[in-house]
């Protein structure tokens, strides 16, 4: 089984500096990054709007956990948004990939 990731971080650098190290640690495979997005939620009592990136990554699901106490470590925010996306399917040949690249 693989697994997505999915990451919010508070600009491009920290996605990219997230996603060096959990590739550097061959804990993903992969990283893809939204630089700009728009987000708006609760935060201590307050409605708050912020422009915020997104990171993507895929991994083995068995180590997602290792990845999300590995962006809690790592991430600027105090309570940071990491949430597993299971894969059910898809191409053999990009999960064959996947594969090979966490090892």
């Amino acid at each position: 089984m693989y697994s997505i990731v999915y990451i919010t971080t508070s600009d491009s650098e920290e996605a990219q500096q997230i996603a060096k190290n959990l590739l550097k640690e061959k804990i993903i495979a992969c990283a893809n990054i939204i630089p700009v997005m728009e987000s708006i939620y609760w935060w201590e009592g307050e409605l708050e709007e912020d422009v915020e990136s997104i990171l993507l990554v895929k991994t083995s699901s068995k180590l997602v956990n290792k990845v999300i106490e590995r962006v809690k470590e790592i991430h600027s925010y105090q309570t940071p948004c990491a949430l597993e996306i299971q894969i059910k399917s898809g191409s053999k040949e990009y999960l064959d990939w996947l594969e090979n690249a966490l090892k």
